[in-house]
């Protein structure tokens, strides 16, 4: 019987040199898996590989060596720990992320909260071409937002507080890019500098600023043959129903417009930039 390669693939299963051998991805969303799932993970690649995973630089894990003949056994294996199969080839990958704000101190979003709500609105849906997501905590940008189709960038827009500054100077000490001065006991933001760290608010002894947390995002970002860094057209979006609306628009975008094969940005550049920024901004404006 006929070996239906392409549904192995969308299922995870990737062909090795190796003929009837496999390296199956695994589904981790956000970076996350549980202790039980590694043991299951562990448990499965002892038993059906050769006892060893390989860490993917997208967070992934991937056992090598599944055979053919075992690969139902091994979904069986992983479903009784609670681990799904990732997938491949032309559909929305898993999302990744950072430990963002509710681990590390700099993160000014919950990157794994909002990786969950990305995965499950869009995990496998069949496009075009692949289509990665990524959602990074801060301007430490440590998960490299602008590498993915659609990265997300936490951020946090501040704004002075007068009476509760004791004009320490922190705040200025703190700002890597030189957008906040201290004269006459009166502090000033720049924002045409300001590149919404939040490393100011979070230095400040006496909360002395209001914060506003959201988001940054960048389109058309590749790594690989073609090296592009995500391009960012609304500098800061601070509703989530909003971040949710601009991210529908640049999948149904892609969908709409990309031929077979052809990865985000390059859909993007022969379509016209200006296009794809007036959908995003009409997604953004539209209530």
């Amino acid at each position: 019987m006929a070996v239906d390669y392409a549904t192995l693939k969308k299922g995870g299963f990737m062909r090795q040199k190796q003929k009837n051998n496999f390296s199956l991805r695994i589904r981790v969303v956000g970076g996350t898996l549980t202790a039980k799932q590694l043991a299951v993970v562990s448990e499965v690649a002892e038993t059906y590989g050769k006892g060893y995973v390989h860490l993917t630089s997208r967070q992934g894990v991937e056992i090598p060596f599944i055979k053919l003949e075992q690969i139902d056994e091994v979904k069986d294996a992983l479903a009784k720990g609670g681990v799904v199969p990732g997938v491949c080839g032309p559909r929305v990958r898993t999302v990744t992320a950072c430990q963002g704000a509710a681990v590390c101190p700099s993160g000014c979003i919950d990157t794994y909260a909002l990786a969950q709500e990305l995965d499950a609105r869009y995990f496998g849906h069949d496009l075009p071409h692949k289509f990665k997501f990524g959602v990074t905590g801060c301007q430490n940008n440590c998960l490299k937002a602008e590498e993915n189709d659609v990265g997300i960038k936490g951020a946090i827009r501040v704004n002075w507080i007068p009476d509760a500054c004791i004009q320490c100077g922190v705040c200025v000490k703190a700002c890597r890019t030189e957008a906040i001065t201290l004269e006459d006991g009166k502090i000033t933001v720049d924002e045409s500098k300001c590149n919404y760290c939040g490393r100011c608010t979070k230095s400040c002894p006496t909360s002395a600023y209001e914060e506003t947390h959201g988001y940054i995002v960048s389109f058309g970002g590749t790594f690989g043959n073609h090296v592009h860094k995500g391009n960012v057209i609304i500098p800061f979006i601070e509703d989530h129903d909003k971040l949710m609306k601009v991210c529908d628009a640049a999948i149904d975008f892609f969908a709409d417009h990309a031929n077979a094969g052809e990865r985000f940005k390059f859909t993007i550049d022969r379509v016209g930039a200006d296009k794809f920024e007036q959908a995003i901004r009409e997604a953004y404006e539209n209530e």
